[in-house]
């Protein structure tokens, strides 16, 4: 069976991810997988630390004859056991790692208040007149039972 290290997309439109696994040969890219080996986000920041591998299974896979693609073979020898930015990699994961301090909220602007409208004086008028209007009313409902009373 021969073996191939190659990137499997995942994620999704405008936001690739890519698992480094490795693959028989004849399985598609996106296809079944033997094993997975590391990870690849090139959208993350820091170049060093877009890739992530599984050194020793990287190597175990390699012991064995398979055959890396063009772009993981770059990545390993950046990134693997024996790469040229091992220690890059390591102190910019180490400080993606970080808790970054989130500073506090601002305190919310408050709105000029609006000057009070003309139409609520209108407002207050109508009000003014049906209080006039329910004070006769209740004058002459108080005075009913009162004149019923000595009439009979």
């Amino acid at each position: 069976m021969s073996v191939r290290i190659r990137m499997k997309k995942m994620g999704r439109k405008h936001r690739p991810y890519f698992r480094i696994c490795a693959m028989d040969i004849r399985s598609p890219r996106d296809g079944r997988v033997l094993e997975e080996l590391g990870t690849y986000d090139p959208l993350v920041g820091d170049k060093d630390a877009r890739a992530v591998f599984k050194r020793e299974r990287v190597d175990y896979w390699l012991s064995v004859g398979a055959q890396p693609s063009d772009k993981v073979a770059v990545l390993i020898k950046k990134y693997g056991t024996n790469g040229k930015f091992v220690s890059q990699q390591e102190t910019a994961l180490a400080k993606m790692a970080e808790k970054k301090e989130v500073p506090p909220a601002p305190t919310p602007v408050e709105l000029p208040k609006k000057p009070e409208p003309v139409v609520e004086a209108a407002a207050e008028a109508p009000a003014e007149a049906t209080e006039a209007a329910a004070e006769p009313a209740a004058e002459a409902a108080a005075d009913a039972p009162a004149e019923a009373a000595t009439e009979g």
